[in-house]
């Protein structure tokens, strides 16, 4: 299954900055929402859409992702030319997900690599190689 390939964090904001028809779709789980936090976005740029790839607690991919993202994404006027950069915490969960939206017809699908929290350091930490905080892009608890 193809997307539209991989963005950094900061590439992902340039984006989101520059066209204003562009979405991030936080597809992490409504724990991470509320204890880790979201991206804080300028007025200008759309919404953060939420919607979870798996369902907590029990991890089960939510067979009807494709399905309820579309319809939030047609609640906000995207249509299926709307450029959706994908986050979750490290850039896995969100790969799978813009491969799913690239497969029913959303091709400006994009993974941001590195997440919201980034990969493991050496020490096996999040938060100090990579990703959306530690790139100190904005955020808020919820």
């Amino acid at each position: 299954m193809s997307y539209a390939g991989d963005l950094t964090v900061k590439q992902c904001w340039d984006l989101l900055g520059s066209d204003k028809t562009a979405f991030i779709v936080d597809v992490r789980t409504v724990a991470e929402w509320a204890y880790v936090g979201v991206p804080l976005l300028d007025a200008e740029m759309q919404d953060v859409i939420l919607q979870q790839w798996q369902v907590f607690p029990d991890m089960a991919v939510d067979g009807n992702f494709s399905s309820r993202l579309h319809e939030q994404l047609e609640s906000a006027g995207a249509d299926k030319e709307a450029k959706l950069c994908f986050l979750c915490r490290s850039g896995v969960r969100s790969l799978a997900a813009a491969k799913a939206m690239s497969a029913i017809g959303y091709a400006n699908s994009y993974n941001i690599t590195g997440g919201f929290e980034g990969d493991l350091d050496d020490e096996g930490h999040r938060g100090k190689r990579n990703g959306w905080k530690m790139e100190g892009l904005p955020w808020q608890q919820r």
